[in-house]
């Protein structure tokens, strides 16, 4: 007679299958299913879970609820701090006044000045030369324009 594998053990390696897939595929979902799985695992290992129809319902429960309690907090600690990156509270539209550094000299009526905002470079105007490295303020955006002026 051929002995089966407890289900306990079936539901354990798919979790980790789910886990590992994660490792291979974007999105930080499926590794809820993985949690899911491991906590049918558990229950069905303590004997809680009698019957196939109660493993799939624990499971489908234990993984939405993990990924809508934990899915934000875990994407955000996983992705870390970007520097240079602009915060939650800014937004692009609204440089004006910012100080950035010129990369490539700016003349008049010339866009293929270059200044680095955010880590980005862009396309910079002036109405004087200014030469590279030197650190201008941004008086205004047009499209992917910035339009800059010396310090004073």
């Amino acid at each position: 007679m051929v002995e089966l594998i407890p289900s306990e053990l079936i539901w354990f390696i798919f979790g980790l299958l789910f886990i590992l897939a994660e490792l291979m595929l974007p999105g930080f979902v499926i590794i809820f299913f993985g949690i899911g799985a491991w906590v049918t695992a558990l229950l069905d290992w303590m004997g809680i879970l009698p019957d196939f129809t109660s493993q799939l319902f624990i499971f489908l429960i234990a993984s939405v609820v993990s990924l809508v309690l934990f899915r934000k907090k875990a994407t955000g600690v996983l992705r870390g701090k970007i520097t240079g990156k602009l915060s939650s509270d800014d937004e692009l539209d609204n440089v004006k006044g910012q100080k950035v550094k010129v990369i490539a000299e700016i003349k008049p009526n010339d866009t293929s000045g270059k200044v680095e905002l955010f880590g980005t470079v862009w396309n910079a105007e002036a109405d004087s030369v200014i030469p590279k490295n030197t650190i201008v303020e941004i008086i205004e955006r047009k499209n992917l324009i910035l339009t800059v002026k010396p310090l004073q």
